[in-house]
């Protein structure tokens, strides 16, 4: 997996967790991605060293303004490309798995057609 890749991924998962959940710990990382406790420590340093999360002392983990958008971004982009697939009659469970991979390297063009053809048919 690209590095960008992953990065989006953790942050997209947070995202998500943040949602369900009254804070965000490592471990509840590691339960939704199913990486090992030390990948996810790695990725966490690295995370924080670019500004996109924060830990607080008990080790919660929040996502900076810059990780949000990124985060919200990426989970726009999973949403929508899943919907578009579900509508040409890709079974649910492979669009959300072709999704995920299509979110990272479908261009910005091509996103906001896809995006703007589901909103113009009132498919969404």
């Amino acid at each position: 997996m690209k590095s960008q890749e992953s990065m989006e991924d953790y942050l997209e998962t947070i995202l998500i967790l943040s949602s369900k959940l009254s804070y965000v710990r490592s471990i509840d990382i590691v339960n939704e991605m199913g990486y090992s406790k030390p990948s996810v420590s790695v990725a966490m340093k690295k995370l924080k060293r670019d500004n996109l999360i924060e830990m607080d002392e008990n080790s919660y983990i929040y996502l900076t303004n810059k990780g949000k958008i990124i985060a919200e971004n990426i989970y726009e982009r999973h949403n929508i490309l899943t919907k578009a697939l579900i509508l040409i009659g890709v079974s649910e469970e492979v669009a959300k798995k072709d999704a995920c991979r299509m979110e990272h390297d479908i261009s910005e063009e091509t996103f906001i057609k896809i995006k703007e053809f589901i909103k113009n048919n009132h498919l969404n």
